[in-house]
């Protein structure tokens, strides 16, 4: 399903998706784009992804964050593994699984989370 939120994107380079679960119920959903009221433009001329463009992780949390749910002890489901900085949001919202497809250029992410116990799990795209 992630893979599927993935193409609501309008970014070129990369479409990327995001589904936070929890006790079996999908509780938020996201996709990397830019923010709300925007131009749906994630790149520049050159192909450059604009510095404003929101994370997919990033939107699915930031939507949790506005409703009644809690993403504390929740799965997160990712085409494309955290950066850096979207991991500390994931730390801190709570989530104590992820589950990604491919693997983002760097892998600190990855790293950070693992070293504050998250569960992580690659599931390559033909194993799907």
């Amino acid at each position: 399903m992630a893979l599927e939120w993935a193409k609501l994107s309008y970014c070129k380079r990369k479409q990327v998706g995001a589904l936070i679960v929890k006790d079996r119920m999908i509780i938020s959903d996201g996709y990397n784009g830019t923010p709300s009221g925007s131009e749906n433009c994630c790149e520049d001329d050159t192909g450059k992804t604009h510095w404003y463009v929101l994370h997919a992780e990033a939107n699915a949390i930031l939507k949790l964050a506005g409703s009644t749910q809690s993403a504390q002890g929740a799965t997160l489901y990712l085409t494309l593994s955290p950066c850096k900085d979207c991991s500390k949001l994931i730390l801190q919202a709570g989530i104590r699984r992820l589950v990604y497809i491919n693997a983002y250029s760097d892998n600190e992410g990855i790293s950070f989370l693992k070293n504050h116990g998250i569960e992580i799990i690659q599931v390559l795209e033909n194993e799907l």
